[in-house]
């Protein structure tokens, strides 16, 4: 009686190990590899921001962070190193960054269309570790800069095959925070939080057209 329970137990292995993945996630990929991959968590902990409310405060955040200071910083050919209109940049981030203490940060690096596609992804991450380095040396602290993220040739915001400036660059955005959405909702975040959803109600009301007054109609 013992087989066919040993010939069950076989084919359930079997079947577990045909839906496995094809391959392991390495721990020592470089840092950023799998954030955006759909994988390793993601799914769970965007579900998690996303119910709680720190996705769209995280998102709302960074919009401000986008209009108040320059959130991308350009370099030249084949480069990773700061000119001055970058360092001013990345001075003024800083300071905004120190604001709201509890905001997590990434860098994502970019590159044009020159060169190799392995090249050019390598050559992002130097830029992204550059913006970093600079923002740490200015006082903050490495663990509110969540990742280092390179995109390399394949976001560019020009499309050419030739050496494009505008392509060659960094973005910092808003990532998350320190703390949970909960303990963010005093001082500066709440008020930020508060100014945000007025905003949004004022945008939907503009939007709905008004009922007609019901005495102008009987007039």
């Amino acid at each position: 009686m013992r087989a066919p329970f040993a010939l069950v137990t076989t084919a359930a292995l079997m079947t577990l190990g045909a839906c496995s993945p094809q391959s392991a996630i390495s721990f020592y990929s470089p840092a950023g590899a799998t954030l955006d991959d759909g994988s390793f968590g993601n799914s769970t902990v965007n579900n998690i921001q996303v119910m709680t409310g720190a996705r769209n405060l995280a998102v709302s955040l960074s919009r401000k962070f986008a209009a108040e200071v320059p959130s991308t910083v350009n370099f030249a050919f084949n480069s990773a190193a700061l000119d001055a209109d970058a360092q001013a940049a990345l001075r003024l981030q800083a300071a905004w960054i120190k604001e709201y203490s509890l905001a997590k940060f990434r860098v994502y690096g970019h590159t044009d269309k020159v060169g190799s596609d392995s090249y050019n992804k390598a050559l992002g991450l130097r830029r992204a570790r550059t913006v970093v380095n600079f923002l740490v040396a200015q006082g903050i602290s490495r663990d509110r800069l969540e990742a280092v993220v390179s995109y390399g040739e394949t976001q560019p915001l020009i499309v050419t095959e030739g050496r494009e400036r505008r392509n060659r660059r960094t973005v910092t955005e808003v990532s998350g925070f320190l703390k949970p959405r909960e303990q963010l909702l005093d001082g500066k975040y709440a008020l930020f939080e508060y100014d945000e959803y007025i905003r949004s109600a004022n945008e939907i009301n503009s939007a709905v057209p008004l009922e007609p007054d019901a005495a102008a109609e009987e007039r």
